[in-house]
């Protein structure tokens, strides 16, 4: 990315005392997790919006673009306000999970938990190169950072129905996008260009309020996948490479445990941070059907944190065996993903106070505060 044009001073260490506490309900005591977080309300903060229209540029119809469900977002602040990205599906195709246009609106908030929405989605499938990739499945489950120039970079699941990939746009105002296509495109000589994959979240830094793409050895570094979390390299951001292992094969740095709440698999949450202990990775776990956390639900998805070495972004270091965040609310537990989800992608520092946006059983966005300082939400 272009380097940064005014000087700020970056900020390694973020919070060392505040970031580093225990963290919520059920979690065994580590001094490296993220939390408590609370519910500020017992409301979803986005529903859809069977309302809300606009003319799509494929097939040239107005659709009612978030008629059915708004779920799984990524949170950034900018001008003193939390803006969010959700996902909103609209009200065509089956009755079934994926099979729905999948669209991007944003809202945004004073005080991160009451949104002001705009009319018509900013990031959406059209007549461009990305087309085949994105139609007519969608963009979905975006997750977001800002660069060191002030260029934010939005990652998220390219779904044509077929297969998906992760895609990269990058943009300076939130609602004016530039594709750039599959992250991992042209990658080893175009090794994973026929790779099905998703999930991905950009190593961050706290700058001020803002959370600002880090570098570590002089590399831009990002979590991506479900069923295995694995890790990738870029020089701008843009152009990314999976780091492999002595065989030749993806890095796996997280898999599934039996017994746990991420029993099924482990899956990228919001966007990892770098802290005083090291690389903070919120992740979402899928509880299995059988031989999983008696104390969730067959294929509920809660939260968990890893802790990776700052020295060397592919050594885990510690995870929580129990979820620092789980499905509670009625809206939490049942939904279009009847299992129910507490689906975290959105992560800001704002107000003082950490906020953590998540889907509700993909069908609705929920928040969920901590204060570092002990005050209540």
């Amino acid at each position: 990315m272009i380097p940064r044009k005014s000087a700020r001073v970056v900020q390694l260490v973020v919070l060392a005392a505040s970031v580093l506490a225990v963290a919520g309900r059920g979690s065994a005591a580590h001094h490296w997790t993220l939390g408590p977080f609370v519910r500020p309300v017992t409301e979803p903060v986005i529903r859809p919006n069977p309302a809300s229209s606009f003319e799509d540029p494929i097939t040239k119809a107005p659709v009612h673009w978030e008629a059915l469900h708004t779920f799984n977002p990524a949170a950034v602040v900018r001008n003193g306000k939390v803006y969010v990205l959700y996902r909103a599906e609209d009200d065509s195709g089956k009755m079934e999970i994926g099979m729905h246009t999948s669209r991007l609106g944003l809202v945004e908030s004073d005080d991160g938990i009451h949104f002001t929405r705009r009319p018509d989605p900013v990031f959406y499938p059209a007549e461009d190169d990305q087309k085949d990739r994105e139609w007519p499945g969608g963009v979905e489950d975006p997750r977001i950072v800002e660069s060191d120039d002030g260029t934010y970079v939005l990652t998220y699941t390219q779904w044509n129905r077929k297969t998906y990939t992760i895609g990269l746009a990058t943009s300076k105002d939130l609602t004016t996008w530039v594709k750039h296509g599959p992250v991992f495109a042209g990658a080893a000589h175009g090794k994973y260009d026929s790779l099905a994959y998703k999930s991905s979240g950009i190593v961050t830094k706290l700058d001020g309020d803002h959370l600002v793409a880090a570098k570590i050895h002089g590399n831009y570094w990002m979590y991506w996948g479900e069923i295995q979390i694995r890790i990738a390299r870029s020089s701008d951001l843009v152009h990314w490479t999976p780091v492999e292992d002595l065989t030749g094969k993806t890095t796996v740095l997280l898999h599934n445990r039996p017994g746990r709440f991420d029993s099924a698999f482990p899956e990228v949450g919001p966007p990892p941070l770098l802290t005083k202990e090291g690389i903070l990775l919120m992740y979402n776990g899928k509880n299995a059907e059988k031989n999983g956390d008696p104390s969730l639900g067959a294929n509920a998805y809660s939260g968990g944190q890893a802790l990776f070495s700052l020295d060397d972004p592919t050594r885990l270091l510690s995870r929580t065996n129990e979820p620092y965040f789980r499905p509670e609310l009625p809206f939490e537990k049942s939904g279009q993903y009847a299992a129910g989800t507490t689906f975290t992608e959105g992560l800001v520092y704002f107000h003082d106070k950490w906020f953590l946006y998540y889907g509700c059983a993909d069908s609705l966005v929920g928040v969920a505060v901590y204060d570092p300082h002990g005050e209540k939400p």
